[in-house]
């Protein structure tokens, strides 16, 4: 595995008998992660440094693995997508899949990477069950991509974690184990798929930092298209690498807790991995050099492997793969068809808006606040949502904010709901917001409105305000007499506003709003107001 080390330093408190590990301002991530409290034993002063690194390895979006046609298909039946190179039978010679090759160059110039315009194939030789050919076709001495860097936001503001390198390689198969029948089955389905294993440098120095970065990653690939990076299909699993030491010190043993697969799991098992490593240092015990692995149900992790003994995967370079060539638009060789090579000023070009660029196109064209755009971002497809529903509502872009990111992802996490199953369009929301703008209804009113289209899918907005005779209330003499009540019920306010305590004038408006059940003009039931005590 790939690593450098650098530290990050982080504080415990004096001659306390515990100390708490606080999330201040080096750690405080945005609220996708929730923070809790690490306790330890210490037996006098300690100042700690905790550094994390990661590997990340995402599947790359393509119809067929990386050096043979087989198909890629999630959740397909066992050994039903597996060619004979995936399987090693003798005589079969990988073929590299060019679309494995663009993705690897589009991410490396998104994450603002150097692109080698010459790489090499290696293999790496261990020997497991799921790996038929006993050695993994990677990338070890010359990656694609090298020496780039990926920003991430926390509330604290913006962190830069360095990326040491992007390479491809193919991914094993998968190991089924049969604890009735004591046996393991094994699927070659996903033998070959082409992965980028993104090397992180350990800049971070805890779990939510890390979870930050990850969930970044993961939007920038989404929206390269070059991985689907769906954490729970596998698409997208860290590695995460962590150590502790006190300052001036050597750096600490490090432990690799392996496949985390989701971005609150990451947190949690970085969070108890430096917990537990401080608390065996501060009882005198050693940190081994282990793989370990996360339970997420105790939220602990627990021994996998030791790596006391450093493994030789006997690296050799790849025998039936020439180096990888890249070229840009001035260096493609003469009498060469240009769509015959990969260009990286070609995919450069075509780089897609990237989460960053758009949060910040998204502030500035919408007037909305930043952590808006963070929201907006981080639930996939409610961007898209928010934008058609502008589209539609001719009202302030700052007022469909907050029904979308309240009322509408409320209703969604609730149910546990994609925004692609929501039931209300955005059209059918930008109509609401309309007849809302226009003074057809009160916002009392059409919070109600929204919860019964929740509820009924072919009714229209103003067909539920006709149905149910919602609509506000506009008759003088209604709201005189609604106005005259609130009036008489509150006589001490009355005198108030009679001596200037004008503000008051809210409470008797809300007043009549709660008689007439939201359906009261506030704005005429002010101005009856202003006439009968002002």
């Amino acid at each position: 595995m790939l690593l450098a080390q650098t530290a990050v330093s982080r504080r415990f408190g004096g001659m306390a008998a515990s100390v708490q590990v606080v999330r201040g301002a080096r750690c405080a991530a945005q609220p996708l992660y929730q923070q809790t409290g690490i306790r330890v034993k210490t037996k006098g002063p300690g100042r700690w440094e905790a550094v994390v690194g990661l590997e990340v390895h995402a599947q790359i979006s393509s119809n067929s693995k990386l050096f043979s046609r087989a198909q890629v298909q999630f959740a397909a039946p066992s050994n039903s997508s597996v060619s004979f190179f995936d399987a090693s039978l003798p005589g079969t010679l990988p073929v590299l899949n060019r679309r494995c090759v663009e993705a690897a160059v589009m991410t490396g110039l998104a994450l603002n990477c150097s692109i080698n315009r010459k790489s090499l194939f290696d293999r790496k030789h261990y020997f497991y069950a799921d790996l038929p050919a006993g050695y993994q076709i990677t990338q070890q001495r010359l990656p694609i991509a090298v020496n780039g860097k990926l920003a991430y936001h926390l509330l604290t503001g913006q962190r830069t974690v360095r990326i040491k390198q992007i390479q491809l390689e193919q991914d094993s198969g998968k190991s089924l184990h049969d604890e009735e029948r004591s046996q393991t089955l094994i699927d070659l389905n996903r033998a070959g798929v082409g992965l980028m294993e993104l090397v992180m440098e350990p800049d971070m120095c805890c779990g939510e930092e890390a979870a930050a970065a990850v969930r970044e990653l993961q939007l920038i690939l989404q929206a390269l298209g070059s991985s689907q990076a769906n954490m729970s299909e596998g698409q997208l699993r860290v590695d995460a690498n962590i150590s502790v030491n006190l300052p001036g010190e050597r750096y600490g043993v490090r432990t690799e807790v392996k496949n985390l697969n989701s971005a609150r799991f990451l947190a949690k098992a970085i969070d108890y991995e430096i917990r537990r490593q401080i608390e065996v240092l501060e009882n005198g015990g050693i940190i081994l050099n282990e793989t370990r692995s996360f339970d997420y149900k105790r939220g602990t992790t627990t021994p996998m492997r030791d790596k006391e003994g450093k493994q030789d995967y006997r690296f050799m370079p790849e025998p039936n793969l020439p180096p990888l060539v890249l070229y840009d638009s001035k260096s493609i060789p003469h009498g060469v068809n240009p769509q015959q090579v990969v260009n990286i000023d070609d995919i450069e070009q075509r780089l897609p808006e990237l989460p960053a660029a758009c949060r910040e196109r998204l502030v500035k064209q919408y007037s909305i606040l930043p952590e808006h755009s963070y929201t907006l971002l981080n639930e996939d497809g409610l961007m898209e949502y928010f934008e058609s529903v502008v589209k539609v509502a001719q009202v302030e872009p700052k007022k469909v904010i907050g029904w979308v990111i309240n009322d509408l992802l409320g209703h969604l996490k609730l149910q546990n709901l994609a925004v692609k199953d929501s039931l209300i369009s955005p059209s059918t929301l930008g109509e609401l917001l309309n007849l809302l703008e226009k003074g057809r209804i009160s916002s009392t009113v059409a919070k109600q409105v929204f919860q019964e289209l929740w509820k009924s899918k072919t009714k229209s907005p103003a067909q539920i305000i006709e149905e149910k005779n919602l609509g506000l209330i506009t008759d003088r003499k209604q709201l005189e007499a609604v106005v005259q009540e609130v009036i008489n019920g509150h006589q001490e306010e009355v005198l108030q506003i009679r001596k200037g305590h004008t503000k008051i004038l809210n409470k008797l408006i809300g007043q009549a709003q709660r008689a007439t059940k939201g359906q009261a003009d506030p704005k005429r039931v002010k101005s009856i107001l202003e006439e009968k005590l002002l």
